[in-house]
């Protein structure tokens, strides 16, 4: 049984109604935290999130924003009495080199991994307890080189420079910011390259140790930062990837 070191906090997980995010919404609710899972368009997805919680014997609840739309992150913010846990997670890849990515391409990645991020955490900042966490999904291909992704990588070395400012400036309330920077994990981002005969076996093989990541990895490190023994870890990017590019 887990350990409920979360208890009585109040997390908020962006983009939770698959992979990534629900994982972490999932693992902070078993953690003891009451949990507003977020999503965009898929409510029946969000559904799946809050039910693998509630059947479980976890308190969640779903919410829904558009993040670009600054009226709907507003009404979203407002639904927030008090938080305690905020995990950036909601994020779109764009799949491009510099000569094939277009303006709106451009546009959507930044304006959803970047500036909904930012002024969502704006927001809820004033409404964060004291002693709080805000984690926020970043990715490894912010600190390698992956031409076919060059939006996306711009994006979460945005994230990266964010995380770390905000660190410094929410330290004297004890406030701690970090970033995960997950590797090629097993979830519908990969799915524009599942079918091709090696691709997969090839990202785990860049892997040291040999296997795609699963999202109950990236949710644990999640919940560890979240939890009281992670509050001496701020300002940092961890990887957490299976050493790729070793």
């Amino acid at each position: 049984m887990t350990e409920k070191t979360l208890g009585g906090k109040v997390a908020l997980v962006t983009g939770a109604s698959g992979g990534i995010g629900r994982a972490i919404a999932v693992h902070l609710a078993e953690a003891g935290a009451q949990v507003l899972v977020h999503y965009s368009g898929n409510a029946a997805a969000a559904d799946k999130t809050v039910a693998a919680i509630t059947d479980n014997g976890g308190q969640a609840r779903s919410v829904q924003a558009d993040l670009r739309d600054a009226a709907a992150s507003d009404r979203l913010v407002g639904q927030v009495d008090a938080i305690d846990i905020l995990v950036n997670n909601a994020g779109i890849a764009g799949g491009a080199d510099v000569l094939g990515t277009t303006r709106d391409q451009y546009d959507a990645v930044f304006d959803t991994n970047v500036k909904a991020m930012f002024f969502l955490t704006q927001a809820l900042v004033p409404k964060m307890r004291d002693g709080g966490a805000i984690i926020n999904t970043s990715s490894t291909v912010s600190i390698a080189a992956y031409p076919d992704y060059i939006v996306y990588s711009m994006s979460k070395v945005a994230v990266n420079g964010f995380t770390r400012s905000l660190a410094a400036g929410l330290a004297k309330r004890k406030i701690t910011v970090n970033a995960v920077l997950p590797g090629a994990t097993d979830t519908d981002f990969i799915n524009a390259v599942r079918d091709y005969p090696g691709v997969l076996e090839s990202i785990a093989s860049s892997t040291a140790l040999g296997r795609l990541g699963k999202p109950d990895d990236i949710a644990s490190v999640v919940t560890f930062l979240a939890s009281p023994a992670g509050s001496w870890i701020t300002g940092q990017l961890i990887q957490a990837n299976g050493g790729m590019h070793l």
